[in-house]
């Protein structure tokens, strides 16, 4: 499928992509910030990034199990920084998202990180199986941050609901 495009160029673009989202979600952040919290908010995301998981019905993005075990927990230790700097918090009786300048710092951190594990990676692996391994590690990322999430805000939500009863 990559065959005709040097690997190098591709991990050169796929990286200037994720410096550009990563700058969308800096973007989105600070404006959520301003805007109650609710279910839908917290949810969709993860849901709409489900929707990658048909790469893997393509051989070039297949991954060995190691791979899968070896990306799954690095993202999984990488929702442990986010879970931390997401606090949800009660202002004028609705739910919303604390704000955090860790966040930002901690944002630009995972993703300078990324672009270094992917240039060292791109060496050793194709780039079809590097995209596969990079899209379990972000959604073993957000997973565990979003559901960390909806508890609080569950949480937050019956506490209201009792104060307001």
């Amino acid at each position: 499928m990559f065959g005709a495009i040097p690997s190098h160029y591709l991990i050169l673009a796929s990286s200037i992509g994720a410096v550009f989202m990563g700058i969308l979600v800096l973007f989105v952040r600070i404006r959520s910030q301003n805007k109650p919290v609710n279910v839908r908010k917290i949810i969709i995301p993860p849901l709409a990034m489900s929707t990658g998981a048909f790469m893997f019905l393509f051989e070039e993005f297949r991954v060995a199990p190691m791979q899968i075990l070896e990306a799954t927990l690095l993202g999984l230790l990488f929702s442990t920084v986010l879970i931390a700097t997401s606090k949800l918090e009660v202002r004028d009786a609705s739910i919303f998202l604390k704000r955090s300048k860790a966040f930002a710092f901690i944002l630009i951190g995972l993703l300078v990180l990324r672009i270094v594990l992917k240039s060292v990676f791109s060496s050793s692996l194709d780039v079809g199986e590097l995209g596969g391994m990079f899209f379990l590690l972000a959604w073993s990322m957000i997973i565990p941050w979003r559901l960390s999430m909806l508890r609080q805000y569950k949480k937050l939500e019956k506490s209201l609901t009792r104060m307001n009863s």
